[in-house]
């Protein structure tokens, strides 16, 4: 593919979604560890609103995204297990918003029979955040009590529906916005649904545990760090894995420290291609592939409307992923 062209979107500055432009660039080339993927399906994930918005490009024209399923279109010459034809979904740090992409084949999956390549885009990150934070590092187990941030976000919905498969004890609460997206999460095995628009989250955590406080909170809303820490029984568990808020994470630490509890960091960037997260993710895959798991896909749009679809992603009112089409 060296010396051909691909439609894709890119930006030379941070900002608001208006800085995406689509248009023709050079293809990328496949490594000799990788392959390269004819895009079909590209998931917008939570970073790549916040590295666009922030991060200053380190090339001009840089094509932005982790996350795209496809087909292999070539394969480099020290790949095995990989072959032209196959369906994969990737991960990485920059270069799904592209007709094309070049990736290691580390940071590839096969996808199973029978999942839409959407969905398989959008599973890698969103679930397997959760299942890390769930249980590599939150080490949820029965007869415990969650408490998911931001439950209608991707990793929310993935937290909700592994937290639930996990122990027919293990109760789930969740904060969201507006009836419908609650009665949503409330058949993906949320508990109990709290809105953080119109009720104290603190509050509403007490009176559901009977003024205990939760086991484990998963946080990738970021802004709400305080608040979790308030709703986690003392010597609870806080596993922050995201700031999707935006906020300036300035926090007061000191009343965690004397209730003895514990604030865990997760950034699956460097975590999928480790041999045990990466099987898990595997088994993921086939269980949506079953219907086992469901991964909601909110709204599709072509990769040349990039710049409203990043737009949409970002008013928070969606519930799963928004995914890009070349």
């Amino acid at each position: 593919m060296e010396g051909k062209n691909m439609k894709a979107a890119y930006y030379d500055v941070p900002g608001g979604p208006e800085v995406l432009s689509y248009t023709e660039v050079e293809a990328p080339v496949c490594p000799e560890d990788g392959v390269l993927l004819r895009v079909e399906a590209i998931s917008i994930e939570g970073g790549d609103l916040i590295n666009r918005a922030t991060a200053a490009p380190q090339v001009a024209g840089h094509v932005p995204g982790y996350a795209a399923s496809g087909e292999i279109v070539e394969v480099g010459a020290k790949v095995r297990g990989r072959f032209i034809g196959q369906k994969v979904t990737s991960f990485d740090m920059g270069g799904s918003h592209a007709e094309l992409r070049a990736v290691k084949a580390t940071r590839t999956w096969i996808v199973p029979d029978g999942l839409q390549m959407a969905a398989a885009a959008a599973l890698p990150i969103s679930f397997g955040t959760a299942h890390h934070s769930l249980f590599a590092r939150g080490n949820l187990v029965d007869d415990e009590t969650l408490l998911v941030q931001g439950g209608a976000g991707s990793v929310g919905v993935a937290a909700i529906q592994l937290a639930h498969r996990a122990g027919s004890r293990v109760r789930v609460l969740a904060t969201v916005s507006g009836a419908d997206r609650a009665a949503r999460l409330r058949a993906y095995g949320l508990d109990a649904a709290i809105d953080h628009r119109s009720e104290d989250v603190t509050a509403a955590v007490m009176r559901l545990t009977d003024g205990r406080g939760v086991d484990l909170v998963v946080d990738p809303v970021g802004s709400t760090l305080a608040g979790s820490l308030a709703a986690l029984r003392p010597e609870g568990r806080l596993v922050f894995v995201g700031n999707a808020g935006r906020a300036s994470l300035d926090l007061d630490l000191w009343p965690a420290l004397q209730a003895n509890q514990t604030l865990l960091g997760v950034f699956m960037g460097s975590q999928l291609e480790k041999p045990e997260v990466h099987r898990t993710v595997d088994d993921m895959l086939r269980l949506a592939a079953t219907g086992e798991l469901e991964v909601p896909i909110d709204r599709r749009f072509s990769l040349c409307e990039v710049a409203a679809a990043h737009a949409y992603a970002e008013e928070n009112s969606i519930l799963g992923r928004v995914v890009l089409v070349p």
